[in-house]
């Protein structure tokens, strides 16, 4: 494992980037010299995010279009998770200044460990909260639109006034989408407009990889489909549109053998959040993992990975007692897990952490 490189090689500092030649100014370094140099200065700048994407799954075949591209690699934050990352490139803040700390969080206000896709108890039984007020203010799109910058999002027809949305686009024009070529077009017409930052959000390798793994037909044609939209959207730039296209993870494969289950008798007196890949303790910790044969380690020694910057003010509150480490390629799950996932990540193996970097002018 290793952490994220938040001085100048991660998705905050892409942002940062973005952020700073469009006004300017950002809240993080932007992206090392050799990154940043591969960026070509823009009146506007078509985001695009693939769920789900990692640097190492660049080399499946159907992604040869997406390869061409390819001008290097950065490092999604910690935990490799959507909402983490997604609400990094909503800030431009690290995970530790934003507050979103995991996918399944404990938010102290709700009494419950959050599903923060959903936000739903890990049961599935919907939550009342503030989701406007959630992240910081001002967030990425309201910094833009101080300047003079048009933020926009695409994003698929069902994430409309999604809790997860209302809780990311703050200040955001929303433009939902259904059919792909059309999604596609759509994104190249609305960069072509000087002064507007374009952000793309595409599910479908996530969804693939998640479900049927990366070795199936599934997760070819949603590789096909992702190449042949980045293909169309690209092709109808403009001279002054830039597109920048990265993710928000990579994905392992895990098989049915490498898969742990957290006693029903252990949850007595814990609570538990995060990912399979690096579940979050709240509570002891260390006669867990050892009743478990794996590793972990006490929040003290790895709050680091959540980034640098000021804490946010629910930090210590959010943040768990300690994570389980289980090896690569292996999972653990707590009693509301779901076990029929083949794809999973959360952690910082290159696999999970690395996601690449797309470049087209």
């Amino acid at each position: 494992m290793q952490v994220p490189d938040y001085s100048g090689g991660s998705l905050v500092n892409l942002v940062a980037e973005l952020e700073r030649r469009l006004t300017g100014t950002a809240q993080h370094p932007g992206l090392h010299p050799d990154l940043g140099a591969t960026i070509p200065d823009a009146q506007s700048y078509l985001f695009v995010l693939f769920d789900g994407l990692g640097d190492h799954q660049l080399a499946h075949p159907a992604a040869a279009p997406l390869l061409t591209d390819r001008v290097g690699a950065i490092d999604a934050g910690f935990p490799t998770t959507t909402t983490v990352s997604m609400a990094t490139v909503a800030t431009g803040l690290t995970p530790a200044e934003h507050g979103l700390l995991g996918y399944q969080l404990w938010v102290p206000e709700t009494a419950h460990i959050v599903n923060t896709i959903k936000w739903t108890t890990v049961w599935g039984e919907a939550l009342e909260y503030d989701l406007d007020g959630f992240l910081p203010t001002p967030n990425l799109w309201e910094r833009l639109k101080r300047h003079g910058i048009e933020p926009v999002t695409l994003q698929p027809w069902n994430f409309d006034d999604s809790p997860m949305s209302r809780m990311l686009y703050r200040g955001c024009r929303f433009e939902p989408w259904s059919d792909e070529d059309a999604a596609a077009e759509a994104a190249a017409q609305l960069a072509a407009v000087p002064g507007r930052l374009v952000s793309f959000y595409i599910p479908h390798i996530d969804f693939a990889a998640h479900v049927a793994g990366q070795e199936s037909e599934d997760y070819e044609e949603a590789m096909t489909i992702v190449a042949r939209m980045w293909e169309r959207m690209t092709r109808r730039l403009p001279d002054h549109v830039v597109a920048v296209a990265t993710a928000d993870h990579g994905h392992v494969d895990v098989a049915e053998d490498h898969q742990a289950r957290i006693p029903n008798a252990a949850h007595e007196g814990r609570r538990f959040g995060g990912d399979a890949r690096v579940p979050f303790v709240y509570g002891e910790v260390e006669s867990l993992a050892a009743d478990l044969g794996t590793h972990w380690l006490p929040r003290a020694e790895m709050d680091h990975w959540w980034g640098p910057g000021t804490r946010h003010p629910a930090f210590a509150d959010r943040a768990p007692d300690g994570v389980l480490l289980p090896e690569p390629g292996s999972v653990i799950f707590h009693k509301h897990g779901d076990e029929r996932l083949i794809g999973q990540h959360g952690g910082l193996t290159d696999r999970e952490r690395r996601i690449p970097l797309l470049v087209r002018t």
